[in-house]
C-alpha cells in the first residue's frame, strides 16, 4: 500500500494536512475504510476538479460505498459540484465525512509543479494521462485497502469509449462505466466531484508559498482560468524576471508560457563552441576498408589514449 497517503477525518483535517505540506509535491489524502464496504458490494465514482486553470493543482477524487446504502448520496444533496454554492459543496463534503460507517473517499491533489514537468519532459506526459493515471490510482489504491468494488463510474478525458476501454484492460474484474457528464448522471461521481472541488478550494485557500516564507502573499488571482483578466494581471504582477512564477502557477501552460516570453529575462541556451580540434568525428570513418585510413591518428584517439588494434 501507498504510505503516501494521509487520514483525514474533517474538512478541518483536510486544511490541516494542506497547510503544512510543501505545495511543490502531490499529496494524497483519505478516510477511513468503512467496515461495510468489506463485505458489501460495493460502487466507486471518479471525478476531478481544477483540470483548466492556469493556477494552483488540479485535484482527483473518489468516493465509494455499498450499492445498497447509496440511497443516503441523494439524502446527502450530492449533485455536480459545479451546480452547487461552494457553501453547499463544504455542508455536503463535511457530511459526507460524518458518514464514515457507510461512505468512503479519497484524494489524489497534484501539483502545478507535477503538471508543468510532465508537460517539459522529453516524452511528454499530457495531461489526458496524467488524468488517467490518476483515477487508475485511487481505484487501485481502495482495492488495495480491501474494499469490495463491483462497479466504476468515472467521468471521461478524451473519447469515453478509449477510456473505458483501458479501464477494463487494466481491472478486468471490475463493470467500468465511463461516460461524459458522470457527474451529473451518477451520485457516487457527484460525490467524488464534491470532495475534489472542495479539497481543490481548500488548497488555494491555504497555499504555502515557499518561495516568499513569512511574506504577505498576493492572493487576488480570479478564477484562475488562463481567459481570466485579473488571472493575467496576476501572472504579470508575480513573476520574478529571473526564477519565474512562484509554485501556485503552472509553467506549462500557454498563458503563462506568454507572459514569461514577455516579462522574464531570456536565457540563451546554446552549447558552447567546441575546439576545432575536438569536433566529433564519424564514427564511419573508424571502420573504412582503407586499413591504412583506420589507423590514421585522430585527436579523438589522442584524446582518449586509444590505438587501433584490430586489422579489416
Amino acid at each position: 500500500m501507498n504510505s503516501n497517503y494521509r487520514v483525514c477525518h474533517t474538512i478541518s483535517d483536510v486544511k490541516s494536512v494542506i497547510s503544512f505540506e510543501n505545495n511543490s509535491f502531490d499529496v494524497r489524502i483519505e478516510s477511513d475504510v468503512p467496515e461495510t464496504t468489506k463485505t458489501e458490494k460495493c460502487i466507486l465514482g471518479i471525478d476531478e476538479a481544477g483540470r483548466g486553470p492556469v493556477l494552483g493543482p488540479m485535484v482527483y477524487g473518489t468516493s465509494y460505498c455499498s450499492a445498497d446504502n447509496q440511497v443516503i448520496l441523494k439524502t446527502l444533496g450530492c449533485a455536480d459540484s459545479k451546480v452547487l454554492s461552494e457553501q453547499a459543496r463544504d455542508d455536503i463534503f463535511d457530511e459526507i465525512t460524518k458518514q464514515s460507517e457507510i461512505l468512503g473517499w479519497a484524494v489524489h491533489i497534484i501539483s502545478p509543479t507535477t503538471i508543468s514537468n510532465c508537460s517539459f519532459r522529453r516524452q511528454k506526459c499530457s495531461l489526458n494521462e496524467i488524468s488517467h493515471n490518476a483515477a487508475i490510482g485511487l481505484i487501485q489504491r481502495v482495492l488495495d485497502r480491501g474494499v469490495n468494488i463491483c462497479e466504476v463510474f468515472v467521468d471521461t478525458v478524451g473519447p469515453p469509449e478509449k477510456y473505458q476501454e483501458k479501464l477494463l484492460s487494466i481491472f478486468p474484474q471490475l463493470k467500468i462505466t465511463v461516460s461524459k457528464k458522470a457527474d451529473s448522471l451518477f451520485p457516487i461521481v457527484s460525490a467524488a466531484s464534491i470532495c475534489a472541488k472542495v479539497i481543490r478550494d481548500a488548497a488555494l485557500k491555504n497555499w504555502k508559498f515557499v518561495e516568499r516564507p513569512g511574506e504577505d502573499v498576493d492572493s487576488n488571482w480570479g478564477s484562475g482560468y488562463p481567459n481570466d483578466p485579473v488571472t493575467k494581471e496576476y501572472l504579470k504582477k508575480n513573476i520574478d524576471p529571473v526564477f519565474g512564477f512562484p509554485s501556485i502557477v503552472r509553467f506549462s501552460w500557454s498563458t503563462a508560457e506568454l507572459v514569461l516570453k514577455n516579462n522574464a529575462a531570456q536565457v540563451d541556451w546554446s552549447d558552447e563552441e567546441e575546439d576545432e580540434d575536438e569536433k566529433s568525428v564519424p564514427i564511419t570513418s573508424f571502420f573504412g576498408q582503407n586499413n591504412k585510413q583506420v589507423q590514421q591518428k585522430t585527436p579523438f584517439f589522442d584524446d582518449r589514449g586509444l590505438i587501433v588494434t584490430t586489422k579489416f
